[in-house]
């Protein structure tokens, strides 16, 4: 959509192509009078008719602004049973060609989410289900369906998403890099002060105005088929037993064994009379040499695993135990690298750094891999269904980024309700909302975040005693519960501190906060300028970039909100009377302070 001539934007606007994979498609452009509707309805009838379009992208100049005419034409596209978004649907960011081009990959998305979501509400409803069908999203929260019609990019990378979130909520993971095995590949994660980290999303070459998690996926799994040369093992993976039609040999009984031979074929593998592939994988291996416990998910049959690695060590000069460890090795090199430039990106400490492992095959690789890297691990509960666990724990969550200079308390006050109501519309229930206000001065941006339970389901996990309480902060902090000195933050929130450090836990047992500590107040809502101010005041540091204020975090019940950023103390102070405005005078909150860094 153009205001007047708009050459310039005009040439933002243009795509020439779009990539997916390995995958490229030139979207249809064209270009109509955003202040005429019966022009937007031609250009949208021509391209309908002649270039066979099955969904539109609408984007304006400054449509973050004027978000009215882009809905409006994204409207009359519907008229046409055009499933349509637009720019401001895709991001709030400035930056026309990268707002125009997230639009287009979800125009074109919708089409194919458009029948699952309908088909899947169709498929719910029929069943008699009364619980909301909700959408797992890229940053780990959930969204109503509906959402899927404006922002069906939003469930990138959804999967791994998926796990993060049952390991933050089912596992109280603090600090960990989570990796999540499959039969095909694994996904590496990085959790940090109770947080999954996050990074703009990118599809092929091309970066999108969206967050996304910041997940690096590898052809490595518990189903990896193996290579064999004249040493020994040459390679496990990318290629899966899956992938091939291979059967694993940890699941196969003897008799179907019976005669098999070893396959002269590119994998190690046996070949049965009547044809059938038995690979010998990483999750073969570890049954093999004893990772996997009886009873737990993943365990083979070990008359099966004999006879398999008997075969194939003898036909390779091998001894079995050495062909199965020789397979591990090769696999978790293919981790191990991955593992480390994590922890240097994210300046992780190896001597509090734990694995995590999820998904089926979690025990082929991350025990092996630990060991190897000399880092601790812990398999999680039920980690073989961590991502639909996940899935049922997650919060609402949503989020605005815009680009203010200098925001305003008005403007900041604005954007905390909008996002808040955004939640709300995705299905998060009102009373449970927390928002978070983070401003980034040097590239002028505030990142609004709100989060809230699943409305009609806020009552969730079960309560813990204070004994696992401390053990989950002893264990995040990595000190024995003895050098816990237990901090007061209510009734509904448990602080535990160990010299500069801080962990908040609720009472189902998940870190809510995981920080260092400066300073912590709890103070009467009455109180709160007062101390906000002296704490502030006593914290700010200066450099050479000017002054820098400390993080805020402020406690009530249940809830944290988080105010980072701020440039002076009179905005931190009315976004806290914001937050805490109808409240009793008395009542008391927990303010909680932390020194920035150096500027």
């Amino acid at each position: 959509m153009l205001d007047g001539a708009g050459a310039l934007a005009r040439m933002q606007m243009y795509l020439a192509s779009l990539t997916a994979g390995d995958r490229a498609f030139a979207p249809a452009t064209a270009f109509a009078d955003a202040r005429d509707e019966r022009a937007q309805r031609d250009r949208i009838e021509f391209l309908q008719r002649e270039c066979g379009i099955e969904a539109l992208a609408v984007t304006r100049a400054f449509g973050v602004d004027r978000r009215g005419g882009e809905r409006r034409a994204a409207e009359i596209a519907r008229e046409f049973a055009l499933p349509a978004t637009t720019g401001s649907d895709a991001s709030s960011l400035y930056g026309l060609r990268a707002r125009t081009r997230t639009a287009a990959y979800n125009a074109a998305l919708l089409p194919r989410m458009l029948r699952a979501a309908r088909s899947t509400a169709e498929a719910v409803t029929t069943a008699g289900i009364r619980a909301p069908l909700m959408v797992m999203r890229s940053d780990g929260g959930v969204m109503a369906i509906e959402e899927i019609e404006r922002r069906p990019l939003a469930t990138l990378l959804s999967g791994p998403a998926a796990g993060i979130a049952g390991a933050l909520l089912h596992e109280n993971v603090t600090d960990a890099i989570f990796i999540e095995v499959g039969g095909t590949s694994s996904d590496c994660s990085v959790i940090r002060n109770g947080r999954a980290q996050m990074r703009p999303g990118r599809i092929g070459t091309h970066r999108l105005l969206l967050q996304t998690l910041d997940v690096r996926t590898l052809g490595i799994a518990g189903g990896s088929l193996v290579r064999m040369n004249a040493a020994g093992v040459e390679s496990v993976g990318p290629r899966s037993a899956h992938i091939a039609g291979y059967r694993y040999a940890a699941f196969c009984s003897l008799d179907d064994l019976r005669d098999a031979r070893v396959a002269e074929d590119e994998f190690l593998a046996l070949r049965t009379p009547n044809g059938n592939d038995i690979a010998l994988t990483p999750s073969c291996a570890a049954n093999y040499l004893g990772e996997i416990p009886e009873s737990a998910f993943g365990r083979g049959n070990d008359a099966a695993l004999h006879a398999a690695f008997g075969l194939a060590a003898a036909a390779h000069g091998m001894q079995p135990e050495r062909l199965a460890r020789a397979i591990l090795e090769r696999a978790t090199e293919c981790v191990a690298p991955t593992v480390r430039a994590l922890v240097a990106e994210y300046g992780l400490d190896p001597h509090l750094l734990e694995l995590v492992g999820g998904g089926g095959a979690a025990r082929a690789i991350v025990p092996f891999l630990a060991r190897s890297m000399n880092l601790r691990f812990r398999i999680a509960r039920d980690h073989e269904v961590i991502s639909p666990v996940g899935v049922a724990l997650a919060l609402v969550r949503d989020s605005i980024e815009r680009q203010i200079v200098d925001p305003s308390v008005e403007q900041l006050a604005r954007l905390r309700r909008e996002v808040s109501d955004r939640a709300v519309a995705s299905g998060a229930d009102p009373a449970s909302i927390e928002v978070d206000i983070a401003i980034d001065p040097i590239r002028n941006r505030v990142l609004a975040t709100a989060g809230g339970a699943v409305g009609g389901a806020v009552a969730a996990r079960a309560r813990v005693g204070d004994t696992e309480r401390a053990r989950i902060a002893a264990t995040s902090l990595g000190v024995s519960t003895d050098a816990l000195d237990t901090v007061d933050l209510g009734a509904e929130l448990f602080g535990f501190r160990h010299g500069e450090n801080l962990r908040v836990i609720d009472a189902g047992g998940v870190v809510r906060l995981a920080t260092p500590f400066a300073r912590l107040v709890r103070a009467r809502v009455v109180e709160v300028e007062r101390y906000a101010n002296e704490g502030i005041e006593m914290l700010a540091r200066f450099g050479d970039v000017g002054r820098r204020l400390p993080d805020l975090y402020l406690l009530r019940r249940g809830r944290i909100s988080e105010f980072r950023g701020f440039a002076d103390s009179e905005r931190i102070v009315a976004m806290l009377d914001e937050e805490l405005r109808g409240c009793d005078r008395d009542e008391r909150v927990t303010l909680i302070f932390v020194r920035a860094e150096s500027v």
